[in-house]
């Protein structure tokens, strides 16, 4: 019996999903929002700091999010052809 707990709990996956923060920089769609977000990675040869700047097409359901807003998104399946993120939270209103 203790053999069969111990594979239950190997076979439960952890959540491998990317969450990312970023800054609102375009509300103009329907249900869509542009959020970049920057990752500060270290060059191979020079080992200068470099950012690096993304733009996550993010699903909005509510139309909530207005541009400057800081947010983190998750990732998830294709939503549309360039829809793989979703919003999980508003951390801070623009001012």
């Amino acid at each position: 019996m203790a053999e069969t707990t111990e594979t239950t709990e190997t076979t439960e996956r952890p959540n491998r999903r990317k969450v990312r923060e970023g800054l609102v920089v375009s509300d103009v769609q329907d249900k869509t929002a542009i959020v970049e977000t920057v990752d500060r990675v270290r060059h191979r040869r020079y080992a200068k700091t470099v950012q690096r700047t993304k733009r996550l097409h993010v699903h909005d359901e509510d139309n909530q999010l207005s541009v400057g807003d800081r947010v983190r998104v998750q990732e998830t399946r294709p939503l549309s052809k360039l829809k793989r993120w979703r919003l999980v939270e508003i951390l801070e209103r623009a001012k």
